[in-house]
C-alpha cells in the first residue's frame, strides 16, 4: 500500500490564481473543477470558484486547493502553516525559487544554513508560507 501526504489550500475566491500560479512555478497537470461543473454552486456569485483544484508535477511534486465558501467562516492566520518542498541540489532549489519568489515576500533569503546547502522561506502573494530546502540525511539523536 502506499500513502501520499498532500497539502490541500483553502483560499476565499482566489484558489484558481494560486494554482495557476503554483501550476507556472512546479509545471506537471492543472486540474481545476468549478462549483457550477460540480453542481454545488451556493451563489452565483461563487459558481467559477474552485471546488477541486491540484497541480501534480512531473516532479512528484503535489499541492491541491478550493475556494471556501462565503457560508462557511474561515480565516486563513499569518503563518497557520508552511508548505515544505525539499529538493535533491541547491541548483533545484534555486531555481523553483527564482520562480515561487516572484510577488513574494521573502521571510529568509535562499542561502545555505547549517543543515542544508540551501535554504529559504517567502510568503507568497496569496498568503501561503513556503520553505524549500536541500534535503540531507540526517542522524537520529
Amino acid at each position: 500500500m502506499t500513502i501520499t501526504t498532500t497539502p490541500h489550500l483553502n483560499f476565499r475566491g482566489n484558489a484558481r490564481a494560486a494554482l495557476e500560479f503554483y501550476h507556472s512555478v512546479f509545471g506537471g497537470q492543472l486540474v481545476v473543477l468549478t462549483n457550477e461543473q460540480a453542481h454545488s454552486a451556493q451563489t452565483p456569485a461563487e459558481a467559477q470558484q474552485v471546488k477541486f483544484g491540484q497541480v501534480v508535477g512531473d516532479s512528484g511534486f503535489q499541492i491541491m486547493a478550493y475556494d471556501v465558501p462565503a457560508s462557511v467562516s474561515y480565516e486563513q492566520g499569518d503563518k497557520s502553516l508552511f508548505v515544505s518542498v525539499r529538493g535533491t541540489s541547491a541548483e533545484q532549489i534555486s531555481e523553483l525559487w527564482g520562480r515561487l519568489s516572484a510577488g513574494s515576500t521573502v521571510i529568509e533569503d535562499l542561502a545555505p544554513s547549517f543543515f542544508s546547502p540551501a535554504y529559504g522561506m517567502l510568503k507568497d502573494s496569496f498568503g501561503v508560507v513556503w520553505v524549500l530546502d536541500v534535503a540531507v540525511a540526517y542522524e537520529p539523536a
